[in-house]
């Protein structure tokens, strides 16, 4: 999977749910691939939902797997953070 591209999976009420793929790595740490997407959906929050999973690139399937550990959970989250960051930055200089 790649980024700007989009994947489908059934959800558990036979839902047809579109997702877009925010971005794929491969996590030195872990040796794992991850990949964040979103179905676009917000939060209460008005938040837009994003999920992340592992993911292996070379399965024709698309096989997705949770994610299993606290370390994992903080790679992905730092790379989310510093995203929001790039972008909240790059909005207020367009401000300008």
């Amino acid at each position: 999977m790649k980024e700007n591209s989009t994947f489908s999976m059934v959800d558990e009420n036979g839902n047809k749910i579109t997702y877009d793929v925010l971005f794929t790595f491969e996590s030195e740490e872990t040796g794992k691939n991850y990949i964040a997407y979103t179905d676009k959906k917000r939060d209460e929050k008005g938040n837009v939902q994003v999920y992340a999973s592992v993911y292996y690139p070379d399965d024709p399937q698309g096989k997705l797997e949770a994610i299993e550990t606290e370390k994992e959970w903080k790679v992905i989250q730092t790379i989310l953070d510093t995203l929001q960051e790039e972008i909240q930055n790059n909005s207020e200089g367009n401000e300008q």
